[in-house]
């Protein structure tokens, strides 16, 4: 089954009791069970939902994992998954990694004496020098945000392996559309489904699908204690939202790549992060992992003021956080998705104040192009 087909055919995706070609919405936190003990699979929602369950079955199978787990959202999806290791475990994280996985990272699971690196994933070499005694995985963002790095996954799973870690991959930016780390040797993969997968900034949401049938025990185990599960109508907006996956992916990178072009040309523009750039350091790697190299982009203009500027006259440009939807988006990570992270350590990994992000959407290219010239002009 090709891509395209398995977003429409994949996992479960029609009511066999009634026939309806949608999965129903159960409403419902508890069910009706024949003797004590004795149900028909579901018994309460936190443990399971049958709209919940159909979202997990397609992830999996869209991923080619295992298992496949629904959160509440991707910060629930990143914590669940932290938490099936022990205190006085080790993480080696890529470096310039989501602003929430950071405060995260350093300002929560930090006080269950979890510890971790931050390193360049990009260059495997100090990866490996990073791994400790104690080090039980590797946690990886490929692209990055906001600086759209790119870590090879062939390699990251060659040294995990021999160092007996787990791989763990945050493919939100590539989807599953483009991107199978599982196929590659990763352990674990996971979303904030409230991007890409959801694609239209109406649902808060984390996926995790995992490769064995012990993880998903464990996970499944983590899931239900803890009840940072997705609710139905949410999971049904997933799976809604996950049939045009392939769709929206290709329009956006579409007009991604004519938007990379002019900016390349434009005075204002002092550097372009994207990896379908020939000369992005991470070009090859990203061309040879992935089918598509995706919607996001970053461009510097050299000042948080010029910034400020240019997000104060674009029209069909939404200044919001969050990303993958089918209107685009602009902004500012130094003030606003990684706002968290300290600015010594932002201008360290490169994010500047003058740092603009962008979630191409699927609009007409030239009102999108007309508007950033406007915008970077005026």
């Amino acid at each position: 089954m090709r891509a395209k087909t398995k977003m429409i055919h994949g996992g479960i995706t029609s009511d066999k009791e009634t026939g309806a070609v949608s999965v129903p919405i159960y409403q419902v936190s508890t069910y009706e069970q024949e003797s004590a003990g004795n149900h028909s699979g579901y018994e309460y929602s936190r443990t399971g939902n049958p709209t919940r369950h159909a979202l997990e079955t397609v992830i999996a199978n869209l991923e080619n994992a295992t298992s496949g787990f629904a959160f509440g959202s991707g910060m629930a999806a990143i914590t669940s998954v932290m938490m099936l290791f022990d205190t006085g475990d080790h993480i080696v994280m890529t470096d310039d990694v989501y602003g929430g996985s950071y405060r995260l990272m350093t300002s929560v699971i930090n006080r269950f004496q979890l510890d971790h690196t931050y390193v360049d994933t990009s260059y495997p070499e100090k990866v490996e020098a990073a791994i400790q005694e104690n080090t039980t995985a590797i946690f990886i963002e490929t692209p990055t945000n906001p600086l759209l790095k790119i870590t090879d996954l062939k390699k990251m799973a060659e040294i995990a392996k021999k160092h007996n870690l787990f791989l763990i991959v945050d493919n939100t930016f590539a989807t599953p559309y483009w991107q199978q780390p599982l196929d590659l040797g990763a352990d674990i993969v996971l979303h904030s489904a409230s991007k890409y997968i959801g694609g239209h900034s109406d649902v808060v949401a984390g996926l995790v699908a995992v490769n064995t049938a012990d993880l998903a025990e464990r996970l499944h185990f983590i899931q239900n204690s803890v009840g940072a599960v997705l609710g139905p109508q949410d999971s049904w907006l997933l799976m809604r939202g996950i049939k045009t996956l392939g769709l929206r992916m290709e329009a956006m990178e579409t007009n991604t790549k004519k938007i990379v072009e002019f900016l390349q040309d434009h005075d204002h523009v002092s550097k372009i992060f994207y990896p379908g750039l020939n000369d992005h350091p991470g070009h090859d790697v990203a061309a040879g992992q992935a089918a598509g190299f995706g919607g996001m982009l970053s461009f510097d203009v050299g000042s948080g003021e010029k910034a400020d500027k240019v997000l104060d006259k674009v029209n069909y440009f939404t200044l919001a956080e969050s990303l993958g939807a089918v209107e685009s988006l602009i902004s500012i990570p130094a003030k606003m998705t990684h706002a968290s992270i300290p600015r010594d350590r932002r201008l360290e990994l490169g994010i500047t104040d003058g740092l603009i992000r962008l979630s191409v959407g699927i609009e007409d290219i030239d009102d999108l192009i007309e508007d950033l010239k406007n915008a970077l002009e005026r």
